[in-house]
């Protein structure tokens, strides 16, 4: 987009009374967690990936699970730090006027940043947290991962035995009903809504966009590729996120 257009999304930010981000993979990966569907995304890279995120496959393959627990043990999501658009967004909060942050990231970026955890709706969970499938049993990911260390493929529950999983949403997994019911009321209200790298291609998060374009809020994606929303959007920028969302941020701080 043109530096005009990023002039007018800035007043749009400064402006703005109650403003409601939702988040994706393009935010994280200038601190080192690939995404997964761009050029150079972990299952555009290895399709057969996908395999290992499916819930029901998870569950029925004890060997899927050795796999996903050694993905786990060597997930950038560990040594990952903060970036510029995570901390831009941390200076926005601090304006009074963003009403949520809606992450479709697992990696806890968001609150490392400073973002008020109250404030972050994590749609597809967390990887810091692992839960059992089982007792519903939920602890810190911290203190699971020693395990596989010290040689357990497929670690189980503590408390009753049953299957162990990072607390995150996997494909054939429903989200948390009460989790899309929190990022819905987020959205009802705002008067701008900003999809910040995210393909806009997975639902129910994407719907989001539906929500607020049916209720007259404005839509600004801000995402390298394009996203079935841009058309509908009033405003697409290409930019960095890195780059860009500080000095939309700049404007209204």
């Amino acid at each position: 987009m043109s530096e005009s257009s990023v002039s007018e999304v800035a007043r749009w930010f400064a402006e703005a009374e109650a403003v409601v981000v939702l988040t994706g993979a393009g935010i994280s990966t200038e601190s080192g967690i690939p995404d997964f569907r761009g050029p150079q995304g972990v299952w555009t890279k290895n399709p057969a990936a996908q395999f290992m995120f499916t819930y029901q496959n998870y569950l029925a393959d004890p060997e899927v699970r050795k796999q996903a627990w050694t993905a786990r043990l060597a997930s950038p999501v560990w040594t990952a730090e903060p970036n510029a658009g995570h901390r831009a967004l941390v200076d926005y909060e601090g304006t009074g006027r963003l009403r949520a942050v809606l992450t479709q990231n697992i990696d806890g970026l968001h609150q490392a940043a400073g973002s008020s955890p109250n404030l972050v709706v994590e749609l597809h969970g967390t990887a810091r947290e692992v839960m059992c499938l089982d007792c519903g049993d939920r602890n810190p990911m911290q203190g699971t991962l020693p395990r596989i260390e010290a040689g357990e493929q497929d670690p189980a529950c503590l408390r009753c035995g049953g299957i162990l999983k990072s607390a995150t949403i996997s494909f054939g997994q429903e989200l948390l009903p009460e989790v899309i019911e929190a990022a819905v009321e987020a959205t009802r209200g705002a008067d701008l809504f900003v999809a910040i790298g995210t393909s806009l291609g997975v639902y129910p998060a994407a719907g989001l966009c539906d929500y607020a374009i049916a209720h007259g809020t404005r839509l600004v994606i801000l995402n390298g590729e394009p996203t079935p929303y841009d058309e509908d959007a009033n405003a697409v920028l290409r930019q960095p996120i890195g780059e860009v969302l500080p000095q939309l941020v700049a404007a209204a701080v």
